[in-house]
């Protein structure tokens, strides 16, 4: 997706998704409007709330297509370059900057009231001045602990205001050699979930907010980086190649990983997992410098080309609206929209997780910029590196540092 090909495709041609064949806005006759997203499990909850809005607008039709996020970019891509994207799709922060910049996605057509989402996601959704779509979730993380294995060492469940010398601490007492259990796993495959949490614990950044320079030879997001491969050293985590050969998510459901760093979205995996069902809770991240969680979420945005953009835009305010917030906490991840995410916690009684909520008061966004997905690429080329113990990290981080800027430089 980063590369300046695929930039240069995008520009050529826009989104096109209408179906009626009266190639305006649709006001003489029935409109239908094809809607794009990639989780199976939210399926029935957006095509509830299709079902929904075409009762208050039954001149238009909304076609729910589900594409499994393995091929969800890759078909978009297609899609934009081929003139024939749809109407309404989901967009996530790290594509986000290219496809506005490219004009794939149309900015909002009229003010919207911001105020009801999460500061830091609205900016994440904001090109150029300008808002693109409206947030429709949002995801923060936290620390799931096994409880049993807490309960089988004696040891105290995290408590609010811990601290990353108190996470350590923990870690070591719950690891066992011996039964094959870590105290935890730190690993590489998810930025959001480990490293640009503890960066920013530590006070150090990803990226400036111009998006011109990396912040990976900054001391103290190499310290957010060392919060990790000094629990790899200490062997309280598994290393690189065993949390390559089974992923820490299967690791933590198997009982062998007492602490998982995880998303909001894994409560509904844990309450539905046999193993883990009423054995986990969460807490929220422990402090470094300062109290930090990344908040990401996904945002419905409209097709520049769209040969309805009234009804798109219509469609995408609906999605956006408290109504249909409070469907989507009842069945699907936390709605952005504020004061909506009750039912999502009482979907999980037995869970703390109004944790998640809270952390939204102190939560960072998610770091990106027009071509995130090439320095993401150099992340897991130079942090591999580290995490798996052929160079210091600090070597690693500056290098990485470097290739960041260059490429950043080419945007």
């Amino acid at each position: 997706m980063g590369t300046a090909l695929l930039a240069a495709s995008l520009a050529l041609t826009g989104c096109s998704g209408g179906d009626d064949g009266n190639g305006g806005d649709g006001k003489d006759g029935p409109v239908t409007l094809t809607y794009a997203v990639w989780d199976q499990n939210q399926k029935a909850a957006m095509q509830e709330l299709a079902t929904d809005f075409t009762r208050t607008h039954p001149e238009i039709t909304i076609d729910v297509q589900l594409t499994p996020w393995e091929g969800y970019w890759t078909k978009l891509k297609a899609a934009a370059t081929g003139g024939a994207a749809p109407d309404v799709f989901w967009m996530n922060g790290p594509n986000f900057q290219l496809y506005a910049a490219n004009k794939v996605i149309a900015p909002n057509p009229e003010p919207a009231d911001m105020s009801v989402y999460p500061k830091p996601l609205v900016d994440l959704y904001t090109y150029e001045g300008k808002n693109f779509g409206l947030p429709k979730d949002m995801d923060t993380v936290g620390v799931w602990y096994n409880k049993k294995l807490f309960d089988a060492k004696k040891v105290p469940y995290p408590k609010d205001g811990w601290t990353w010398a108190d996470f350590q601490a923990t870690a070591a007492r719950l690891t066992d050699a011996k039964a094959g259990v870590y105290g935890t796993a730190a690993s590489l495959s998810s930025f959001q979930e480990y490293q640009y949490d503890t960066i920013a614990q530590a006070g150090g950044f990803v990226i400036t907010p111009d998006g011109k320079r990396s912040g990976y030879d900054d001391p103290k997001t190499i310290a957010g980086l060392k919060f990790w491969t000094d629990l790899i050293a200490g062997k309280q985590s598994p290393d690189l190649k065993t949390m390559t050969d089974t992923v820490p998510l299967q690791l933590f459901e198997a009982g062998k990983i007492a602490m998982y760093w995880g998303g909001s979205w894994n409560a509904a995996e844990f309450t539905g997992n046999g193993y883990t069902k009423g054995k986990v809770d969460v807490a929220p991240l422990p402090r470094g410098e300062k109290q930090a969680t990344v908040i990401h979420g996904v945002a419905n945005v409209v097709g520049a080309k769209t040969e309805h953009p009234q009804q798109a835009w219509e469609f995408v305010k609906y999605l956006g609206s408290k109504p249909a917030a409070e469907i989507l906490g009842k069945k699907g991840p936390i709605p952005a929209y504020a004061g909506t995410q009750s039912d999502w916690v009482k979907a999980h009684p037995d869970m703390n997780l109004q944790v998640f909520l809270d952390a939204v008061d102190y939560a960072v966004p998610y770091p990106v910029s027009k071509n995130t997905a090439a320095w993401n690429e150099a992340e897991l080329t130079h942090l591999t590196k580290a995490w798996s113990g052929q160079q210091p990290v600090e070597q690693a981080a500056t290098e990485l540092a470097a290739t960041m800027n260059d490429l950043l430089a080419k945007e």
